[in-house]
């Protein structure tokens, strides 16, 4: 009967097989005491690692979803993505966050639809949105041409 140990040696691959024969020679020169103090010291680096992973995702986890609130960000008037060339910096408003529900008759209605065979991949839960606009933001394009647009930037926020 030929008779296999398992080495792990790290403990990201997977194990090697290797025959016994093969294996008995690492231990000839290690005592017990000293191959209980390496598998001591393994085993505590393993529960450290442990431990820090699980103490990092219960902090994520005891914030929880931020509710839908309004944020504010310093950006170029390029970087809006509107089709202005302009270096100049604004501050732009936008809503993020979640939304938590009740269920309503067009979310009921939805599901309706959906179960009717209609292929309609909407989600008919509310979405954190502007309820209401700054009215102007007005600009220097690079060309020294003065821009005013309307209902860009965000001045309340609302789950609809």
């Amino acid at each position: 009967i030929e008779q296999t140990l398992f080495l792990f040696i790290n403990p990201k691959p997977k194990p090697q097989k290797l025959p016994r024969e093969s294996f008995s020679y690492l231990f000839q020169s290690v005592t017990e005491g000293e191959l209980k103090k390496v598998i001591a010291t393994l085993v505590d680096r393993k529960e450290r690692r442990i431990r820090t992973e699980t103490g990092r995702r219960t902090k994520r986890a005891r914030k929880g979803p931020k509710p839908c609130s309004l944020h504010e960000i310093e950006l170029t008037v390029s970087e809006l993505g509107l089709g202005y060339e302009s270096d100049e910096t604004v501050r732009f408003r936008y809503c993020s966050g979640k939304c938590i529900h009740e269920r309503r008759n067009y979310d009921i209605k939805g599901r309706r639809g959906r179960d009717n065979g209609k292929k309609d991949k909407a989600r008919y839960a509310p979405c954190c949105r502007p309820t209401k606009f700054e009215k102007k933001m007005s600009f220097f394009d690079n060309k020294d041409k003065f821009y005013t647009i309307q209902n860009v930037s965000a001045r309340a926020c609302g789950c609809v």
